[in-house]
């Protein structure tokens, strides 16, 4: 009974180990095949079209020819304002009602012409609307208006430059339609 016993185990440790040796054998088929397919399938394939490569346009070379403006690779002197001396916000100048409010919560909402005069139409971050003509002052950069058209309100701004100064810069306020 034993003899048999053991027989029945060693043909049960055959079968495990023939099925773990198929198994490795099964495991070690190329994993290349695929990829060899998938080469073959696509030289089979029509080829694509490549775009042209983008037209290069011409570098523009400037000349300055100018040698009684300061050099643009030169620092302005402290305190010039690049380069513009004099130029200084106005201290004793009173305060309109829109330079309490940052340029950007300001927007245009519309233009008014009233006796040959155009008027801008700015409306404040509380709602409510004012106008404004050449000449007047808003935002807290000392902006002051230069010009009114249908669609833009353009400013210029005193504002303090790198080098201790101040400077002039345009800004605008553009009509959100």
């Amino acid at each position: 009974m034993q003899h048999f016993r053991h027989r029945a185990a060693l043909r049960s440790l055959a079968v495990v180990l023939a099925a773990l040796g198929y198994a490795l054998l099964a495991g070690c088929t190329s994993a290349d095949d695929d990829l060899n397919n998938f080469i073959q399938e696509t030289k089979h394939e029509p080829g694509g079209r490549v775009e042209p490569l983008p037209e290069i346009k011409p570098y523009e070379t400037f000349v300055y020819a100018d040698s009684e403006m300061r050099s643009p690779f030169m620092p302005s002197a402290p305190g010039a304002g690049a380069g513009l001396a004099g130029v200084r916000p106005d201290q004793k100048r009173n305060r309109e009602f829109l330079e309490q409010f940052s340029l950007d919560t300001l927007k245009m909402v519309g233009t008014l012409r009233l006796g040959g005069s155009m008027y801008g139409l700015v409306q404040t971050k509380d709602g409510l609307v004012h106008r404004v003509a050449v000449g007047e002052h808003m935002g807290q950069a000392e902006g002051k208006i230069t010009e009114i058209t249908p669609s833009k309100i353009t400013l210029i701004e005193i504002v303090p430059d790198s080098l201790g100064g101040y400077m002039e810069r345009p800004a605008g306020l553009a009509l959100n339609e």
